[in-house]
Order: structure tokens, then sequence, then C-alpha cells
């Protein structure tokens, strides 16, 4: 058992990357799409969307709970990774290969998750002043 304990935790790593992955797409939904659909000109999908989707609102009106809960779990999770790349990967072969792989995945997820939540904030809290 204790030989998995480092694959366990770059499992965990892992699973907590693709909440803050989701997560971070929130930040899309509420600020940067609609504002990229009504800046090209499809101001009526993003009425059909709010239509159909109704939560967009809530979403939309509540942006700093959303960023704040946002901005808590990428601050967990490059805590996560940071103390994951301090772990030792298995000493067999395929075992290391795959701890190598999921470490390059996890980078992977919280990059995007980083970019993701940076795009919103800045249709959310900055291009409103900016534009203006």
């Amino acid at each position: 058992m204790r030989s998995n304990s480092p694959m366990l935790s770059m499992r965990k790593m892992l699973a907590v990357n693709w909440l803050i992955l989701f997560t971070s797409s929130a930040t899309l939904i509420c600020c940067a799409i609609p504002a990229l659909l009504v800046s090209l000109g499809l101001g009526a999908v993003m009425i059909g969307l709010v239509s159909n989707v109704p939560q967009l609102i809530w979403i939309s009106e509540h942006k700093p709970l959303v960023f704040g809960i946002a901005a808590f779990l990428l601050v967990l999770a490059g805590l996560m990774q940071w103390r994951s790349s301090k772990l030792a990967c298995p000493a067999d072969i395929k075992l290391a290969q795959a701890c190598a792989r999921a470490r390059k995945m996890s980078n992977r997820i919280y990059g995007i998750s980083l970019l993701a939540f940076g795009v919103g904030a800045w249709f959310a809290f900055v291009a409103p002043y900016w534009i203006d």
C-alpha cells in the first residue's frame, strides 16, 4: 500500500485539477462568452442562451462570488501542484512513466484553468472600464 501512495496522490491532484478547470470555465460562461457573442453581433444567440439557461443570469449577477471561489480553488490547486512536484515517482519504469504523464497532464490542465480564469476576469472586471 505504501508504494502506491505517490500514485494515489497524483490521482487526487489530477481530479482536483479537473474540478478547477470546471470551476474556471464558469468564469468564462458568466463573462467572456457573452461578451464575445455580443461583440460578434450574435446578440440573438445570447438571448436564446439566456432564455434556455436562466442560471446564467445568476452567475453573472454574482460574479465576485464565482470568481472568489474559482480563485480560492486555483490557489488550492497551485499548492497541490507544488506539493506533488516534490513527491518522488515510483521506481518501477511503467509506474514512473505514468507518474510523469500524470504530472504533465496535471500541469496542462492547471495552465488551461489559469488561462480561463484570466480571460473571464478580464472580461468581467477590466474590459468594462477599459471600453468606457
